[in-house]
């Protein structure tokens, strides 16, 4: 992302299939961070239904949608010139 914005390096898109699906992933990466003493900038909202939660880690912004939401904002196309990064080659450069 850095080549095309200059707030962050990487944005990390994924979806759920519910409102209640979306929470329950966001405080598991949230959770899972927290473990590495990573904190995000701001907390996930309280009582949000909006089916978009973003988790800001200043360097990564995961986005978790409810899958119509995510299809609607269509970030991966509102960002296209961005390279694209599958999550598991992330891992294996991030472990080298």
């Amino acid at each position: 992302m850095r080549a095309v914005c200059g707030f962050c390096d990487y944005f990390v898109i994924m979806n759920g299939t519910s409102n209640t699906h979306v929470r329950a992933i966001a405080e598991a990466v949230r959770e899972e961070l927290r473990k590495e003493k990573i904190k995000p900038l701001s907390d996930i909202p309280s009582q949000d239904e909006s089916g978009w939660i973003v988790l800001d880690y200043s360097g990564v912004v995961a986005h978790v949608f409810n899958k119509p939401v995510r299809e609607f904002y269509a970030l991966e196309r509102l960002w296209a010139d961005a390279k694209r990064v599958r999550a598991s080659a992330a891992r294996r450069a991030a472990a080298a």
